[in-house]
């Protein structure tokens, strides 16, 4: 044997070594060397981050590389060009060269990469070929089209949620298959009525019955008309020209609208209420019994006495026989059809309990109950159940069993051949056609939704059938043509359908709009499961493909239908075809007219509103230039508004505001070539220019920057308004001078110009002869001139009043501030003013606000014009010497620093209010720290704590220091010592920190113990006038519009603020407010306002602001045993250093006031609290932030004991217990467990003290999840992982280390009740009911599926009342 071994193998190298064939090249070509080439589609701007990857033969000729790019990305071979990604200025490569990739430059083993490209300044052109008939579908089959099922996710061809089509486009649908079928398109997940509208294309004689047909325009909508639309998708299904067409007008025709494209259906519901409502528009015509002459089956329920022989039966009628896969309790399923069919018509034998009360006999007897067959429909329907609903696990499963079914079926052996009543047999009913049309016995349906209320369809109305003879068995053949598949699980999945064309006897897997050629063997793929594994089970979630629903018809000549031809059509059927290939012409040249107009962003400065507009202009690429005007002058709507002559397009980029250039003389040059090609998207904008009629229209040519100048007044400060001038990047300073000069009528002479390269970046140029470009101008610039002959022109750039100006407008912003609805001013204030009256400007805002309250409307009016030219370093002087004359300033600095009319008179009275009320502290500096104020009561007045503004049970600070201490303001930030650079200089002493805890807690090193600044005290400017809210005009709301000094820090913002507000800084917070209208508190008194920017909204409430070491803690009660555990009561303040019982103690009477809880301080406790979960318990000697760590935004529960507190010690253990009873089927109230260790056994003997339960007999289990935990009582006895064999708490699998964990326990001895299927579905809608109150996930119970229905008329609101 070895020998004989030895001489087969040299045989074999001999040949081997010796062939010269195919096999041979083959091996050479894997040998040879292979070139990755990697082409970027730069043609538009959704496609150039799309890579192609190609990794061909080094012999691979430049002509194949390129139509293998054009079958890739779907263009026309020829209508781009492929140039060098990585060598600039070389010329693209020849589609049409038939040279190697390494003759023509390409590197094998290395990337080569390649730009897709415009084709002379034209886009490239989608291949959309329409071509292909229905009469080509004996082409010849190709690899790639052969498939079957869904495809993979990167080639799926529209299906449902699980499957998704990333290569699906619009012109994707344009060109049909190569099969000469057309597709459906997937609307969303419509996959199921994709797969029904396929087959019943496909069978003859219901297409050829609907094309019969004729509508009736004068009667019906065409609309809501269900066969016409059926018969319109079936007629562009046969001649349109497209690989797929939509379903939109068909199920606009059922009712319904776009979400129920969005719901999963079973297919077989859909034949069935899709036949009822066919059924009922049909009625009184040709096609009035269309349904049950083709699907229709009769069969006979019978039950027969197996004492005296008697019988008693009734018809029913089918359209469908439902085929069980495994029995009820088995774990085999049917292997076939066969068996399917054979089990369904075996009887079964009533005895026992189940005995048979016989007519005859007039007794109880031992019976035969079952179904026979007494006639088949022509369509035979047969329904693999797959779905079925597991009591194990109480979840609906799908059975991946394996059953095969053959191509042709003989039910000659299923029929009963005898009379429907023999001599010896009794008729105890005959129902005949009076059932329903379809099969709806306890034997022969399953819904798995119990639903018995809910109608899911069209009843149909009772009607006599026509009886029809009996064929003799050896004419019962029936022959395979549709097999409807579903690929998924019972959650979810995707439909398809595998047809046989009776044309050419071909089998096409019809996949939503994909269409291909299948075999057999495809077919014997549906069969599920493996082969030769009868008892394979599948859960819940299982995923596999297998046929759904077999349909055979019936193999006779006589009555076997032919397609119609299109020389057959009725004339109604002839119009119809005509009708829509006019309108898909119609479609056809729109999309021509789409594919060559240029679309592209249009905007205009409208002359008299002086808003930018912006549109989309549409041009086709032919029309001119001229035209193109005349367009977007229309839709500008400038008509009456100014003359056509007066506008102009030019190139435009919006992003820099930069005119790019004019098209002078080239009113006739068309669109396409000025835009470079139709694209999708382009990389400029246009400009729709106007000028007034006296004027001329400038040109701007290629190579020219845009400079915006702004001429600055160093006497009124102000900034004008741009003024547009181009310029050259060669000429020089001086030039750019004379331009300047030329456009604002300045002295060129004095002119000084500060460029502003960048944000908080000026620049001042004077060196004459340098060039623009080399100071730094790019395409779009902004510039700033001044041109007066002042000292100011001498100084230093960085010490003159122009950078201070400048500097000043670049770090200005707006904020609107919304003021409180009442501002109290204290009685100390308005006696205080009133002193000061005699004096200066004082005495006319004393005035102003003598009476019972001092408004925000009275200090406006008596100090606004005032307030701008006074200084906050005045007031901080007057503060310091007691005296209340003003420092002489200079005007710019009167102008840049806040207000002083007011504050001069709040300065002392600050003092005698705060050493009467005795509230704030010296060192309330708090870095900007935003804290979220979304839980804050509705009522926006002030909170629990901040309501209390005159006293502090553990603070006695004041705001300001009895020696008259000044109040820190900005940093060490100095307006007059900042360099040119704003943006270096800003930064200069002081540090930016964000994440420690006692930054939270606001203390900030640059404030000593007494809140006075290390580094000096500097203004910064502030403005504020008040304005009207169009949002709340009538609401007695006050707004301000302030304008201020980003670089201020909160402390002189709020500072700023008190005028307005009338109260101390200390006694009102400031909210920030985001475009979701959400409120965060920012408290980090010593940080900038730099994180603010233009227009953003404040809103200033009152109550007292947090000082240093506290933080502001929400409070929420725990109420184990609530269906809502977790209430929130309260905002509490909780300072460092403080103790929890301190704490406690000054909650109780916030907690009896506001929240009706009166509580001992010993009858309550503190716990951590970490989202719902209930954590560590707080003992009444630990300290804020020595034992406890406390931060921003800190939540925390108030637990009510039932009696004194446990819990003594941190080396104790908290647990929530909860007994689970299973003979009882509930679970009882939590209790709490305290322990001494982290011991099991005495966790044990814990539950055993509470229960009475044998420490032996307690099983316990750690419940899953957020607190409480909560749980099915259908899943908890097999689903938690009871009694873990582990000796202590804090290992795995429980890691029991802190309070608050739940625990489960039970009797191990104590049986689960025996439920019966109706107490266990009580029981489970109970459950289900109680655990979506309360938030929880329903694990057993999946979503209620929507009931199919189709309205005949169109329209859903009638049955609205039933959904």
């Amino acid at each position: 044997m070895v020998k004989f071994l030895a001489q087969l193998m040299s045989v074999l190298r001999s040949k081997k070594n010796y062939t010269t064939g195919p096999q041979s090249q083959i091996e050479n070509a894997a040998d040879e060397p292979r070139v990755l080439c990697i082409i970027q589609d730069t043609t538009n701007a959704k496609t150039v981050n799309e890579r192609i990857t190609l990794n061909l033969p080094a012999s691979t000729s430049v002509r194949k590389v390129f139509e293998d790019v054009a079958s890739k990305a779907g263009y026309i071979n020829g209508t781009f060009d492929l140039i060098w990604g990585s060598v600039t200025n070389m010329a693209p490569l020849d589609y049409n060269n038939e040279r190697t990739l390494t003759e023509a430059g390409f590197e094998p083993g290395k990337k080569n990469f390649l730009h897709l490209t415009d084709k002379d300044g034209e886009q490239p052109q989608v291949a959309s070929d329409e071509s292909g008939t229905a009469d080509s579908s004996g082409l010849e089959d190709s690899s790639q089209d052969r498939f079957i099922g869904p495809l993979a996710r990167d080639c799926t061809a529209g299906c449902s949620s699980d499957y998704s089509s990333q290569s699906y486009s619009y012109s994707s649908i344009l060109s049909k298959s190569e099969t000469g079928y057309v597709g459906l398109v997937n609307q969303a997940m419509t996959c199921y009525l994709n797969s029904l509208l396929q087959t019943l294309f496909m069978t003859p004689e219901f297409r050829n019955a609907l094309y019969n047909w004729e509508f009736e325009e004068l009667e019906e909508d065409p609309i809501t008309s269900i066969p016409y639309q059926l018969q319109r998708l079936f007629v562009l299904l046969q001649t349109s020209k497209k690989r797929a067409i939509e379903t939109t007008d068909v199920t606009r025709s059922f009712g319904w609208d776009s979400s129920e494209a969005w719901q999963q259906h079973d297919v077989q519901e859909l034949c069935r209420v899709m036949f009822d409502a066919l059924e009922q528009k049909w009625k009184q015509t040709e096609q009035a019994d269309l349904i049950n002459q083709l699907y229709q089956g009769k069969l006979k329920d019978y039950v027969r006495c197996l004492e005296c022989g008697y019988e008693s039966w009734r018809i029913d009628t089918y359209l469908d026989i439902p085929l069980v896969i495994r029995p009820y309790g088995s774990s085999q399923a049917f292997g076939s059809v066969e068996e399917a069919l054979q089990a369904f018509i075996q009887p079964e034998t009533l005895d026992g309990a189940n005995q048979y009360f016989c007519e005859r006999c007039k007794k109880k007897c031992d019976a035969r109950k079952g179904l026979r067959f007494l006639h088949f429909p022509y369509l035979l329907t047969l329904q693999l159940k797959r779905f079925d609903f597991d009591y194990t696990t109480m979840h609906r499963i799908k059975l991946n069993d394996r059953m095969t079914f053959p191509e042709e079926l003989d039910m000659g052996p299923f029929i009963d051949i005898e009379d429907e009543k023999s001599p010896q047999t009794e008729s105890s009913t005959d129902s005949g056609a009076e059932n329903e049309g379809s099969c709806h016995s306890d034997q022969m349906s399953n819904d798995f939704s119990n639903d018995d209320g809910v109608d899911e369809g069209i009843c149909l109305e009772n009607s006599s059938g026509t009886e029809r003879t009996l064929k003799s068995k050896s004419s019962l053949t029936f022959e395979l043509f549709s097999v409807m598949v579903h690929s998924g699980s019972a959650a979810g999945g995707h439909y398809y359908a595998c047809i046989k064309s009776f044309s050419d006897g071909q089998w096409y897997s019809f996949n939503d709009q994909h269409v291909s050629k299948i075999t057999q063997d495809d077919i014997k793929k549906t069969y599920g499961g493996a082969s030769g594994s009868r008892g394979y089970y599948s859960s819940a979630f299982a995923s596999s493909t297998n046929a759904y629903m077999l349909i055979y018809r019936l193999k006779d000549s006589s009555r076997n239908a032919k397609f119609m031809d299109a020389q057959e059509f009725p004339e109604h059927i002839k119009r119809l075809v005509h009708k829509e290939k006019e309108m898909e012409e119609h479609e056809k040249k729109q999309r021509e007219i789409e594919r060559n107009t240029c679309k592209i962003k249009l905007f205009c400065m409208h002359p008299v509103k002086m808003i930018m507009m912006e549109k989309k202009l549409e041009v086709h690429r032919d029309k001119t230039l001229k035209e193109a005007v005349e367009i977007a002058y229309k839709l500008m709507d400038l008509e009456g508004v100014i003359p056509l002559e007066c506008c102009r397009l030019v190139k435009y980029d919006e992003f820099h505001e930069y005119l790019e250039r004019s098209y002078e003389e080239e009113e006739d040059k068309q669109m396409g070539s000025l835009l470079g090609g139709v694209k999708s998207s382009y990389m400029f904008d246009l400009l729709l220019e106007t000028r007034r009629p006296d004027q001329v229209f400038q040109p701007y040519k290629p190579g020219e920057v845009m400079v915006k100048v702004h001429v600055v007044d160093l006497k009124t400060e102000i900034i004008a308004p741009p003024v547009s001038v181009r310029a050259y990047l060669n000429q020089t300073v001086t030039e750019f001078k004379q331009l300047i000069a030329q456009a604002t009528g300045l002295c060129a002479e004095t002119m000084r110009i500060v460029l502003e390269r960048c944000y908080n970046d000026l620049r001042l140029l004077y060196v004459p002869n340098k060039t623009l470009k080399a100071e730094g101008f790019f395409r779009s610039n902004k510039v700033f001139v001044e041109s007066s002959d002042s000292a100011d022109y001498h100084v230093t750039f960085s010490d003159s009043n122009l950078w201070k100006l400048l500097d000043r407008h670049g770090n200005t912003i707006k904020l609107n501030v919304s003021l409180p609805e009442s501002s109290p001013v204290s009685q100390t204030y308005r006696t205080f003013c009133h002193k000061l009256g005699s004096s200066g400007f004082l005495e006319d805002a004393s005035d102003r606000v003598k009476g019972a309250q001092k408004s925000v409307e009275a200090i406006l009016e008596a100090s606004t014009e005032k307030l701008k030219s006074l200084s906050l370093q005045q007031q901080q002087q007057q503060r310091a010497t007691s005296d209340f004359k003003t420092t002489e300033a200079s005007d710019f600095e009167n102008n840049e620093c806040p207000s002083q009319e007011v504050d001069s008179c709040a300065s002392v009275d600050n003092r005698e209010l705060e050493n009467r009320i005795q509230t704030s502290d010296p060192e309330n500096n708090f870095q900007s720290e935003e804290r979220s104020d979304s839980d804050i009561n509705n009522d926006r007045s002030t909170s629990s704590v901040d309501s209390d503004i005159l006293s502090s049970s553990h603070s006695s600070d004041t705001l300001c220091n009895a020696d008259n201490a000044q109040i820190p303001l900005a940093n060490g930030l100095d307006s007059h010592s900042i360099t040119c650079s704003r943006r270096s200089k800003a930064s200069e002493g002081r540090k930016e920190t964000w994440d420690t805890a006692e930054e939270d807690s606001g203390t900030d090193s640059e404030y000593d113990e007494k809140g006075k600044s290390k580094g000096e005290i500097h203004c910064m400017y502030f403005r504020a006038e008040p304005y009207a809210s169009d949002e709340n005009s009538g609401s007695g709301q006050k707004y301000l519009t302030v304008h201020v000094d980003k670089r201020i820090t909160l402390a002189a913002f709020k500072q700023n603020l008190e005028p307005y507000v009338g109260v101390p800084s200390s006694q009102f917070k400031v909210f920030r407010v985001y475009a979701n209208n959400q409120e965060f508190e920012s408290v980090r008194l010593n940080e900038t306002l730099s994180s603010f920017a233009d227009d953003n909204k404040i809103t200033i409430r009152l109550g007292r602001a947090l000082k240093k070491g506290e933080y502001r803690v929400k409070v929420y009660q725990l109420l184990v045993n609530n269906p809502e555990p977790c209430k929130f009561l309260l905002d509490a303040v909780f300072a460092k250093g403080m103790t929890v019982r301190q704490s406690k103690e000054e909650l109780l009477p916030h907690l009896q006031d506001q929240c009706r809880l009166d509580l001992t301080i010993d009858r309550f406790r503190l716990r951590k609290k970490t989202w719902k979960n209930p954590g560590t318990i707080f003992l009444d000697y630990h300290v804020y932030e020595e034992d406890i760590n406390i931060s921003s935004n800190w939540e925390v529960f108030l637990e009510v004991l039932d009696d004194t507190e446990k819990m003594k010690s941190m080396s104790q253990l908290a647990v929530l217990t909860r007994r689970w009873r299973p003979a009882q089927m509930n679970l009882e109230s939590f209790q709490e467990v305290v322990l001494e260790s982290n011991s099991v056994d005495e966790l044990k003997e814990k539950l055993s003290e509470i229960s009475e339960i044998p420490c032996e007999n307690i099983e316990f289990a750690k419940g899953r999840g957020t607190f409480p935990c909560e749980i099915s009582v259908l899943e908890i006895h097999q689903d938690l992982d009871w009694n873990p064999k582990v000796s202590t708490l804090n290992v795995w699998p429980l890691y029991i280390c802190d309070d608050g964990a739940v625990v489960f326990y039970r009797d191990k001895t104590e049986e689960l009740m025996d439920l019966s299927d109706e107490e266990r579905n009580e029981l489970m809608k109970k459950e289900s009911s109680r655990l979506l109150k309360t938030g929880h996930r329903v694990n057993y119970s999946p979503r209620k599926e929507k009931a199919l229905k189709i309205y005949l008329d169109g329209a859903p609101n009638k049955d609205c009342g039933q959904d």
